[in-house]
């Protein structure tokens, strides 16, 4: 939860009347000292630490109350909400695309009076808007998964207000009255899915990546851990009592729905990672303070190396890797006036979909499955690409 400011207890002396102030909002309580001007004091404060929007807000302006402030409430409670280990969870980013659509169309409106057709008149708006990418600046259109996801974020934001008392619970209920997009249905693009990395692409990339970032692709590939849990791995989350690993993340994507996580470490990736367990229990193994410590780098004011690599970083380390690789080449061919064709771009996450595909392949979905830590199959059935050369193979024979 955010931090509450907590109102002072104070009297009003002409008529001896005990009163707080909320946001330069006087609310009178009683008489001063009165048993029942402490018990209404005390019944505000224990409001206010569950749910600060609500008591802010008086009964009295509650027939006025906008769009717009609801969002600023939602915006308030989803900060303190949507946090993993003092980091904002990737939903906040949908939290603020929608605040940033309802603010633009009707953050004047009264909360109470947006219903169904302003729904659809917001996502017939994403339909016709385009955004830049943040890391190409290529304008481009919402698709269709990104729209739902939106919708979905502004139904949930006015079902919290109805849970706080802020607007009608009919508000809500009207808003779940309209369906997400259906593909094929709609003209909304499609995303363009996740594919497992060749490879052919991943071993030309591995000789222009630093040693470091190296091992976390080949552990990666191994493993079919995500990219967070690559990062955050640490020697105390190991358990090696086995002849194959358990490394429980301290963190992951679904642990706030109460499912825990293994990644099992087989031979091969434990030969990887043996030389980065030589340090504190509670130090990151991938450290990017380790690599540049014995490499010469222009000093930068104000940065030091840090001691884990973020998602993010990762995800550069492994792009600047592809771009040296296509940079050589380019020499080649300048040379010799032969080379190969470009490294295509790829990414962390298409690792797990690599591994996805090959366990699936030698050992079927439901090893695939249990490797991965899906609750569900069909969320696998995403990852693991199926394997066309047997299909392939099925129709050369009987088509």
């Amino acid at each position: 939860m955010p931090t509450v400011r907590v109102p002072k207890y104070c009297h009003f002396k002409p008529r001896n009347l005990a009163y707080v102030r909320i946001r330069g909002r006087v609310r009178y309580l009683g008489r001063w000292q009165s048993p029942e001007s402490l018990e209404a004091y005390r019944r505000l404060l224990a409001e206010l630490q569950s749910s600060p929007a609500a008591v802010e807000t008086p009964p009295a302006d509650r027939e006025g109350f906008t769009v717009l402030e609801l969002c600023a409430a939602f915006l308030n409670y989803a900060e303190g909400h949507y946090v993993k280990r003092g980091r904002p969870t990737g939903q906040m980013n949908n939290v603020r695309r929608a605040i940033r659509l309802l603010k633009e169309l009707y953050g004047c409106t009264r909360a109470a009076d947006f219903g169904p057709k302003a729904l659809r008149a917001v996502r017939e708006h994403m339909l016709n808007k385009q955004w830049c990418h943040p890391q190409s600046g290529n304008p481009r259109s919402y698709c269709r998964g990104t729209i739902n996801s939106t919708c979905g974020c502004i139904c949930r934001m006015f079902r919290w207000g109805a849970s706080e008392e802020l607007i009608p619970a009919t508000v809500h209920a009207a808003l779940r009255t309209v369906p997400g997009l259906r593909a094929g249905r709609t003209a909304a693009r499609e995303s363009e899915p996740i594919l497992p990395v060749a490879a052919e692409d991943v071993e030309r990339t591995l000789p222009h990546l630093c040693h470091v970032v190296a091992d976390m692709v080949r552990f990666q590939r191994l493993t079919g851990a995500r990219p967070g849990e690559v990062c955050e791995l640490r020697p105390m989350d190991i358990d090696r009592a086995r002849s194959v690993w358990e490394y429980r993340p301290p963190s992951h994507k679904t642990e706030h729905h109460g499912r825990g996580r293994l990644v099992f470490i087989g031979p091969r990736a434990q030969a990887i990672l043996l030389p980065y367990l030589l340090r504190a229990a509670d130090a990151c193994c991938f450290s990017p303070a380790e690599f540049q410590a014995g490499h010469r780098r222009a000093a930068r004011p104000g940065r030091s190396p840090g001691t884990c690599y973020s998602e993010v970083g990762y995800y550069k380390a492994i792009q600047k890797g592809i771009t040296r690789a296509n940079r050589k080449n380019q020499e080649e061919v300048g040379r010799q006036g032969i080379g190969l064709q470009p490294v295509p771009e790829w990414f962390p996450n298409q690792l797990r979909h690599s591994a996805a595909t090959e366990i699936r392949s030698l050992f079927g979905l439901e090893a695939a499955q249990t490797v991965l830590g899906h609750a569900k199959a069909d969320v696998t059935q995403v990852y693991a690409e199926r394997d066309r050369a047997l299909a392939a193979g099925v129709m050369a024979k009987i088509g």
